[in-house]
């Protein structure tokens, strides 16, 4: 294996539990991220997203298969994979006890900085993350979303080689996300590697280089959000809200996906008059628009991404 940031090779993990059949979370997971990337997992809950990244930063063993950080073996020598990663975790919490300023400079002395890089890097970071109003406030107090903030405030304040993120806006506002967006992309620029999970399609899509999407602990494809959504067949979708009953009807133009009574259509962009002619002609509402990230998900797993 190669001195990538990261790569895993058929990597596995099975829980067991006494009374209970086998439960398989990876099934045999190959994978790379190369420097400065910034890479997105994508899966619904349970498709393995969160175990892959907790065998990644040394949290939990495989059961077999191999993953390494810079080349470091993460099964045999966490000890040397560690010093390379920052993580934040899926739900994470601050210590309650500490303020986010206190909390911040706290993690990033014991990782060994100094006190003056610390303390530069912990006002930098929550300045960046909007935290100055309540930067002293105990974290016990906090919003579910500031709590997050302070979370990624401190990871982003490492700006260690290799960051892991699990879900890291979640229960942010639209703005906060954004500015989380903006760090992460500047991190990179510095030379940190990151990956990501996310059940934000335009997340993954406004941040990644790369996508993979998971299934039941497989990869499933692998590519630009670019590449993925021209897989779909066509540049524009066709939704009709009503259409459901006549999808046989509507075939012959490309991908079609039912969704309850609702039909949307992937077309390509010259066969787009000919659909809505036939659409007014079936007395049926329609409305245009650009392929996303979402029909390219819908199509590959067969399931939306919130679909349990």
């Amino acid at each position: 294996m190669s001195d990538d940031p990261l790569r895993s090779v058929d990597l596995r993990k099975t829980y067991f539990t006494k009374g209970t059949p086998p439960v398989e979370a990876l099934a045999g997971v190959t994978m790379s991220v190369r420097s400065g990337e910034r890479v997105a997992l994508l899966g619904r809950n349970g498709a393995g997203k969160t175990t892959f990244l907790k065998i990644a930063s040394t949290l939990l063993r495989p059961t077999s298969g191999q993953i390494e950080v810079f080349g470091h073996d993460v099964s045999t020598h966490p000890d040397r994979a560690r010093p390379y990663i920052a993580v934040v975790p899926q739900e994470g919490k601050p210590f309650f006890h500490l303020g986010p300023r206190e909390m911040i400079y706290t993690y990033l002395r014991a990782r060994g900085l100094s006190r003056e890089t610390s303390k530069a890097r912990t006002e930098e970071a929550i300045e960046r993350m909007n935290l100055t109003e309540f930067a002293d406030r105990l974290c016990i107090t906090l919003s579910g979303g500031q709590r997050q903030r302070t979370m990624v405030a401190t990871v982003i304040a490492t700006q260690a080689p290799l960051l892991f993120l699990d879900e890291p806006t979640i229960g942010m506002d639209p703005f906060a996300r954004r500015e989380v967006w903006a760090s992460l992309r500047d991190l990179t620029t510095k030379g940190s590697t990151i990956l990501l999970t996310t059940h934000y399609l335009d997340e993954a899509e406004a941040l990644s280089h790369r996508l993979y999407i998971v299934e039941r602990g497989r990869v499933l494809v692998s590519g630009t959000a670019d590449d993925l959504k021209r897989s779909v067949g066509g540049t524009l979708k066709v939704s009709l809200p009503e259409g459901a009953p006549q999808a046989e009807t509507f075939r012959s133009f490309g991908e079609t996906v039912v969704d309850g009574p609702s039909l949307t259509i992937i077309v390509h962009p010259e066969r787009l008059g000919e659909l809505m002619e036939l659409a007014l002609a079936r007395s049926l509402t329609a409305t245009v628009g650009p392929v996303t990230l979402e029909e390219a998900f819908l199509r590959v797993v067969g399931r939306n991404i919130d679909e349990d």
